[in-house]
């Protein structure tokens, strides 16, 4: 197989051609190093690509059966292996925990190749650090790929891998995934564990998973990452059959909410609010009540919600530093990061008065939104940024509070969907004159995945996306850049211009 033909596959595609007997897992290995050798220098998504790949072993079977998979770098973790958060207080730290996520991915036939960049401590939506440099968009080198799953979502738009891990603490998925054009799904509060030592991280708000191509790999990966472990404080109605055979049943007549208009301090970009009412427009053909809803929460509920949710942030960060023998300072820490340390010092939080602003918001938006069983809204106000925005954690220039409130306002019509702990995926439905992609988010009811893959597959047949390519992508001709140039200096020297945790704090982004 061609490398121009290998990144025309999905990861299901590829899976059945080694389930036929016509591919290896080590030569899609093999491909999968091939891409990221000619596309990796351009979009710095990938931080490291491990020295024995091809020796990594997976079960020979398996929905992704040898399908090439990457690891973000900070949540779920691989024993043995470099785990840096994007830090340098964390720069050369071995994690000792298997999680079970990549428990499931290996019995899922996946195999991790390697680690896709992070910001620093998965705080920001925008994924460049002073460790890792900048990742760049596949579909435009100048601008952000998103985050805090940036590295994977732009490793998956170059085609070096079909999938990818990420996790998604208030859009960290659907975010880059809105982006880099791809499908992001962040599942129900419980559907996948973060065992053995993350169960409902932060609070309930963070949730493992994965970035991918199509429809049909997000109801595989579901198949593949759901179920119960030992020690996981709850268990959720499970489904009532596989994922992949909800591809094949029928939808039927759906109520849907559809915010038209902005549910934070940023205003919609006219491009995006057209393609979140062509969406709406789409789905009232397809013969759903389509109702339009007014915003289900007030913003400042989310603001109040993350700044205290930082009195967790302290004493993490400090028992990171003993661990790794290294000490808090602008050294170690990128500059809001530091502050949001030094600000959670002073912070006299309760634990309780945390759990009862998030059990008020979840009754809210629960009450406000009860009548529908989906949502549709934009997943971000507008496309991918230029990199330097004010969003990167290196920004050293806003106070605490200014940049809780621009995070807040960003990312807002995301992180609410993880305080009440609904799933929620962007779909690549639309994209901007420019030919940048536009990310629409379908939300669904506690719990119910099935309906929001039914829902997924039929916009996916109705408005097809896999047509569409990033501008850098693996056997193809790629442009160059000055990003290799940006990220060879210091990134906390780049000027700025006027948002899922480490292992233990609270969520930010």
């Amino acid at each position: 197989m061609r490398l121009s033909e290998y990144v025309e596959y999905d990861a299901t595609g590829l899976a059945s051609l080694v389930t036929a007997g016509e591919m290896t897992a080590v030569e899609l290995t093999h491909l999968a190093r091939q891409a990221h050798d000619g596309v990796n220098p351009s979009i710095n998504a990938v931080i490291e690509f491990y020295e024995d790949a091809e020796s990594i072993s997976s079960k020979n079977a398996g929905l992704f059966n040898g399908v090439p998979f990457f690891r973000k770098d900070v949540g779920a973790s691989e024993a043995g292996r470099l785990q840096e958060k994007g830090s340098r207080l964390f720069k050369g730290y071995r994690s000792n925990i298997e999680s079970y996520f990549f428990h499931r991915a290996r019995e899922g036939g996946l195999r991790t190749l390697g680690r896709t960049a992070t910001p620093e401590f998965a705080t920001s939506g925008i994924t460049e650090s002073i460790l890792n440099g900048i990742t760049g968009n596949p579909w435009d080198l100048e601008r952000s790929a998103g985050g805090s799953s940036g590295g994977a979502a732009a490793a998956v738009a170059a085609g070096i891998t079909p999938i990818a891990h990420g996790n998604d603490g208030g859009g960290s998925i659907r975010v880059p995934a809105a982006w880099c054009g791809l499908v992001g799904l962040n599942p129900s509060r419980g559907r996948i564990s973060g065992g053995p030592n993350q169960q409902d991280a932060s609070l309930g708000c963070t949730r493992e998973f994965v970035l991918c191509q199509t429809v049909r790999d997000a109801a595989a990966a579901l198949d593949v990452f759901s179920g119960p472990h030992p020690g996981d404080p709850f268990i959720i109605v499970q489904p009532n059959r596989p994922y992949v055979e909800e591809l094949s049943r029928p939808t039927g007549t759906l109520r849907v909410g559809v915010a038209k208009t902005k549910w934070g301090a940023i205003n919609l970009d006219p491009e995006v609010q057209h393609a979140v009412e062509s969406m709406a427009t789409l789905l009232e053909e397809m013969g759903h009540v389509v109702i339009d809803i007014k915003p289900p929460y007030e913003s400042i509920e989310y603001t109040r919600i993350m700044l205290a949710g930082l009195s967790f942030n302290a004493s993490s960060r400090e028992d990171a530093a003993r661990a790794m023998r290294r000490t808090i300072s602008a050294e170690t820490l990128e500059p809001i990061n530091l502050k949001l340390y030094e600000y959670s010092r002073n912070l006299q939080t309760r634990v309780g008065d945390v759990h009862e602003a998030l059990r008020s918001m979840r009754l809210h938006v629960g009450e406000a939104i009860q009548d529908f069983d989906i949502l549709l809204t934009p997943t971000m106000p507008m496309v991918a940024l230029p990199h330097g925005s004010v969003y990167s954690t290196t920004n050293p220039t806003l106070s605490v509070e200014e940049w809780v409130e621009a995070d807040a306002a960003l990312y807002q019509y995301t992180g609410v969907f993880n305080v009440t702990g609904q799933p929620a995926v962007s779909l690549p439905l639309a994209q901007n004159a420019s030919g940048l992609p536009i990310g629409i988010q379908i939300v669904g009811r506690f719990g119910d995945e099935a309906t929001l893959v039914r829902v997924a597959r039929d916009l996916e047949e109705a408005r097809p996306w896999g047509h569409r390519r990033a501008k850098v992508r693996a056997g193809h001709t790629v442009c160059g850049s000055d990003l290799n140039a940006r990220n060879s200096k210091s990134i906390a020297s780049t000027p700025t211009r006027a948002g899922s945790p480490d292992a233990r704090s609270f969520r930010v982004a």
